[in-house]
């Protein structure tokens, strides 16, 4: 069984790539060129805003080189998660961006868009045949939770990319998938194994993120055999390692063995991560282990409110060991002069230097060794006049807050910006983020072909 073979082209789609590293990979006469183009880890504003994450222009600049390669050398090009979150909103920008560069380039090709975002009615008539479930630490859905989300959209698995290539498609623009799958349907559609195409893609997906020094902007590539598959990087100054190849196997798991995703598992525990030259790692003993019911992702953003920051720095010693008191003294400043008012608002303080990361989940709570430290001053209301005041408020009491021991009396902050305050604007949060249970996987998530 010959390899059959892929080159991800860069960690997002946006995030870009060395020329020097992509013509690597085409030298290697790639089976198919694949890309995921977004994620959940910017946060729910994306989704909810209908914006995307990455920048246009860089995202067109990859594109540019991926499809003139693609089409050019009759080599399938498939995108997951198209403009960042997959909803319908971000398909159409990106398959705008397809429209322009197939203009400017003169190529012709068979493009198919598959949608992912579904209607609330649709969420609504699940919701009450029991199929939703929540996920993690969310709450049990309502209707009520469903008609205030602005966008929902589900997180394909293999299907629909295997019934798309079933016609003879060049480019693949999916909405919002399983990472792995836009590396994983071609390979499994060509008769490899399941598991192993799976545990490839998850990795592939990243690029050379698993490499050491590793990027997420930079080329990967993969070769997948009967019973294993191997991982190159196709830029000299990298390596791929045991260490670095396993350790990225355990990203983004809360279980270092068991990988879920929409229709069943992959199961690591049986993995052998065997160096097999210099800069390529070889793994096997991946299996994929199919669920009694197959559940997709939910995942779907509500408008919350509206954000203002205001960012400064401290140095007094003094100030810095008495940083928790002074903070829990502003706040009751804030809350005691807006008492009337009835606002409803969010006052977050953060101290880069003392917990700002890791929170209650710091094991090293102490600003003992510090000299100075970054202040985060945020606020979110219900609209931005109201944010403004509550920030504004905030940074000015703190800015003047009196506490035992202090000397100066100039001012406790200083201000890198004027103006001080600045609009985050539109705040989301995820207020759908549930599995849901699926019967029909022909025709939940529609496709559209045509020809450029």
């Amino acid at each position: 069984m010959k390899e059959f073979k892929i080159l991800s082209a860069t960690a997002i789609l946006g995030y870009g790539f060395p020329e020097e590293s992509f013509k690597e990979g085409m030298k290697r006469k790639p089976d198919v060129i694949a890309v995921d183009a977004g994620s959940t880890d910017p946060g729910p504003y994306y989704l909810g805003a209908g914006k995307s994450f990455t920048n246009r222009d860089a995202v067109k600049r990859d594109l540019e080189i991926i499809l003139e390669n693609g089409v050019k050398n009759k080599i399938p090009v498939i995108i997951g998660t198209a403009g960042g979150s997959g909803g319908e909103v971000h398909l159409n920008w990106c398959k705008d961006i397809i429209y322009e560069i197939a203009n400017e380039k003169n190529l012709n090709f068979k493009l198919a868009t598959i949608h992912s975002e579904f209607s609330k009615e649709d969420i609504k008539d699940a919701l009450k045949k029991g199929k939703i479930t929540p996920l993690g630490p969310a709450s049990h859905l309502t209707e009520e939770l469903i008609d205030e989300t602005t966008t929902i959209v589900g997180q394909m698995g293999l299907e629909p990319y295997l019934k798309a290539l079933d016609e003879d498609v060049d480019v693949i623009l999916g909405g919002r998938t399983y990472d792995p799958v836009v590396f994983a349907a071609p390979a499994i559609k060509s008769g490899y194994n399941k598991g192993l195409a799976l545990h490839l893609g998850k990795i592939l997906e990243c690029s050379s993120i698993c490499a050491t020094p590793g990027s997420g902007s930079d080329c990967m590539f993969g070769y997948l055999g009967r019973d294993y598959f191997r991982l190159e990087p196709l830029n000299p100054t990298r390596k791929c390692t045991t260490v670095s190849v396993a350790a990225h196997t355990l990203y983004e798991k809360t279980n270092p063995y068991i990988l879920p995703g929409p229709g069943g598992y992959l199961d690591l525990r049986e993995c052998e991560f065997i160096q097999d030259s210099e800069n390529i790692v070889r793994v096997s003993g991946s299996k994929f282990v199919s669920s009694s019911k197959y559940t997709i992702k939910l995942e779907g953003a509500k408008l919350i409110g509206y954000r203002t920051v205001s960012i400064a720095g401290a140095r007094d010693p003094i100030m810095i060991e008495k940083i928790d008191e002074i903070i829990a003294g502003v706040k009751e400043r804030v809350r005691d002069n807006f008492k009337s008012k009835n606002w409803n608002y969010y006052l977050d303080i953060k101290i880069y230097g003392k917990n700002a990361v890791m929170g209650n989940l710091e094991i090293n709570p102490t600003t003992s060794d510090c000299h100075e430290i970054g202040v985060v001053i945020e606020a979110v209301c219900d609209n931005q006049d109201k944010a403004d005041t509550i920030c504004a408020f905030a940074r000015s009491s703190m800015l003047h807050f009196g506490y035992e021991g202090r000397k100066a009396t100039a001012g406790n902050l200083a201000f890198p910006y004027s103006p001080s305050d600045f609009h985050g604007g539109e705040v989301y949060n995820f207020s759908i983020y549930h599995l849901m249970e699926v019967d029909d996987l022909d025709n939940i998530f529609k496709i559209d072909y045509e020809t450029l």
